[in-house]
């Protein structure tokens, strides 16, 4: 499948790729974790970030605090992958091992297992648009007309403004759950 995948993105790997999917499924738990996406908001679609933007919100409302403990990703594959007439679109299989459960403001545990992890199973999908730019290459910032390093952050030094890096690399579309 890789070398298919190939065909629609020339500098395709599939280890630098499921590493890269891997981190930001990490990032995605980090940043619900601490209530705060401005981290991981750049690799996520509209779409994601309105899901976890939600799930934040209502930890927020409620005055918890959902840990994700002792993490780590087991194992991710490439399930398959599809195109439209934009986008090249990776399903990645990934399973997860962690301790999940609420705290309130003050730390004191209020439910979900914090004695053993558990393993879960995610589907996620990573897209990039066709002919997209070289993350490599300096970019200004749209916002603000700065040189950029893409690959550093998400976010210009200098306004703050969230570049959208589904300009230059793959972002997560779709997840079923977290």
């Amino acid at each position: 499948m890789t070398e298919e995948i190939i065909k629609y993105d020339p500098s395709f790997t599939e280890a630098t790729f499921l590493t890269k999917a891997d981190h930001i499924y990490m990032m995605m738990l980090d940043a619900v974790m601490e209530k705060d996406l401005n981290e991981v908001k750049h690799y996520l679609s509209e779409k994601v970030y309105e899901y976890l933007n939600s799930m934040v919100s209502d930890y927020t409302s409620r005055n918890v605090i959902r840990i994700f403990d002792e993490t780590n990703v087991k194992t991710s594959s490439i399930d398959s992958y599809y195109t439209d007439e934009e986008t090249i679109n990776i399903v990645v299989n990934l399973t997860s091992r962690y301790m999940d459960y609420f705290i309130d403001d003050d730390g004191n545990y209020l439910y979900g297992t914090n004695d053993h992890r558990i393993e879960r199973e995610h589907r996620i999908v990573f897209t990039k648009k066709f002919n997209v730019k070289h993350l490599n290459e300096a970019r200004p910032c749209p916002s603000c007309g700065h040189s950029l390093d893409i690959n550093a952050s998400g976010i210009c030094p200098y306004c703050k403004q969230v570049i959208d890096m589904s300009n230059y690399d793959y972002i997560v579309s779709e997840i079923d759950s977290i």
